[in-house]
């Protein structure tokens, strides 16, 4: 089991590595001069040749990568030309608030995901079948931020129920956070809880139709223990995939939802960024996200291996 985490450790360094370069050339190839995209064209020379020199400009761009690689590695992404501070102090801002709602979100629509799915496996064709599939599918097909509004205009503005944008922490105002979480919440899991769904759905329908389930059930186990000890095992495979993808769209990608809501999350940080052209805070933000994804991939690799032993021969 070490070796396998420490090959797939090394997998993902080299894959970071190709990310970081893409980023940082992307972002050198933007259009137009970047100091003068951070700061606007009416600035002084002096504070020009200043920004010029930080972002190492006056020199080769392979050259300017490494010293940005290393600066990086260091945690050090320099200044953000939109907050006049550290890009690693913004970001220590922001990344708490999209962590709390994406990991609020995984937690909850994990279990709930695979309890619909396998009451539909196993009520295959009857009423609840009907209902958990037809909505799954109409869930999957309704984009984030169409939710965000409709839920912002039924509850906030027509009902008057829950605040329409902000962010208060828990620890700050306990009543008050649960009524900001409500919306953003339920946007972030409908998603996950359907998609979720839908391929348990699909697993337990193949594995309960295998040879050694129907040997477990021969041998006069309570269906409970067929489908939820040996059925749901082999069937979490896929699922698992699933989960690892859905848990790094929600770190990197809840950036609709973030910005319906105003939440000071990594996602309206991105977003300002880039309206800014703010170049240390782009590539801060991205690296970021490709870093997280990469890890969420790892975990997931070691998940499939305590499920599945045989995957640790691979």
């Amino acid at each position: 089991m070490g070796r396998y985490i420490l090959k797939r450790l090394g997998q993902t360094a080299v894959v970071i590595l190709i990310l970081s370069f893409l980023v940082f050339m992307l972002v050198s190839m933007l259009p137009g001069d970047p100091v003068y995209a951070m700061l606007g064209g009416e600035i002084s020379q002096e504070t020009y040749q200043r920004w010029y020199q930080a972002l190492n400009l006056d020199k080769p761009i392979i050259v300017r990568y490494f010293l940005w690689l290393w600066d990086a590695i260091r945690l050090d992404f320099g200044v953000s030309a939109s907050y006049h501070m550290p890009v690693v102090d913004v970001l220590a801002e922001r990344i708490p608030t999209t962590l709390y709602f994406s990991l609020l979100s995984f937690v909850i629509s994990i279990p709930i995901g695979i309890l619909l799915g396998i009451l539909s496996a196993i009520h295959r064709g009857k009423k609840t079948d009907t209902i958990v599939t037809m909505t799954a599918n109409i869930t999957c097909c309704l984009p984030q931020f169409w939710l965000s509004v409709l839920f912002l205009y039924i509850f906030s503005m027509k009902l008057g129920w829950l605040p329409a944008f902000g962010f208060t922490s828990p620890t700050v105002d306990f009543v008050k956070s649960m009524k900001q979480t409500i919306m953003p919440l339920t946007c972030l899991t409908l998603g996950g809880i359907a998609s979720i769904a839908r391929q348990t759905r699909s697993s337990m329908l193949e594995v309960i139709r295998q040879d050694y389930v129907r040997t477990a059930r021969s041998k006069g186990l309570a269906e409970k223990r067929v489908v939820y000890l040996h059925a749901l095992k082999n069937a979490l495979i896929p699922v698992i995939t699933l989960m690892g993808l859905r848990l790094g769209m929600l770190i990197g990608g809840s950036v609709f939802v973030e910005s319906v809501f105003n939440i000071p999350g990594v996602g309206t940080l991105f977003v300002k960024g880039i309206q800014a052209q703010d170049i240390p805070l782009i590539q801060a933000c991205v690296l970021m996200i490709a870093f997280v994804s990469s890890a969420v991939n790892v975990i997931t690799d070691i998940v499939y291996a305590v499920v599945d032993p045989r995957i640790r021969l691979d």
